[in-house]
């Protein structure tokens, strides 16, 4: 029978090696597989604080803002302060950025359709939401630790 830690095998060899492939996808336009999910969430949702990218990224915000250093430097991205909460940044995309985004979406469609390649699209569907299931459950876990812990 199957357990979880099978299961947290699994999901590791195939987030190691979809990772390292969209590393090496990305490297030569001098981007990382993570920095590249940070320009995809920003571009699909533009204007979000640097907090909630950090969720929607399922990140530490300290690494999120060395991430957002990174990207700002290049001309990527601005950090702005949020106009109702000044301690808070607002991230925008720069049309830069936008252009920059568009070609690594296409250097890594390939990457996509391989990953895509082995299933049906019900079995996707399927993955996506067992996926999620995991994720929650952990989520869940998590959030119930740290209210017995306070």
């Amino acid at each position: 029978m199957k357990t979880g830690h099978d299961i947290a095998m699994a999901l590791r060899a195939a987030y190691l090696s979809m990772h390292r492939q969209t590393n090496s996808h990305l490297a030569p336009f001098g981007m990382t597989a993570d920095q590249f999910v940070l320009l995809a969430l920003l571009c699909e949702e533009d204007g979000i604080t640097q907090q909630q990218l950090a969720r929607c990224a399922s990140s530490d915000p300290n690494t999120i803002r060395a991430m957002l250093v990174l990207l700002e430097n290049r001309g990527l991205v601005k950090r702005h302060r949020h106009p109702t909460d000044g301690r808070a940044l607002r991230i925008t995309v720069t049309n830069k950025g936008r252009k920059n985004y568009a070609k690594l979406s296409a250097a890594i469609k390939p990457l996509q359709n391989l990953l895509s390649s082995p299933f049906q699209a019900k079995e996707i569907s399927l993955m996506i939401k067992s996926l999620g299931k995991v994720s929650g459950a952990i989520s869940n876990q998590k959030s119930n630790n740290q209210k017995v812990s306070r």
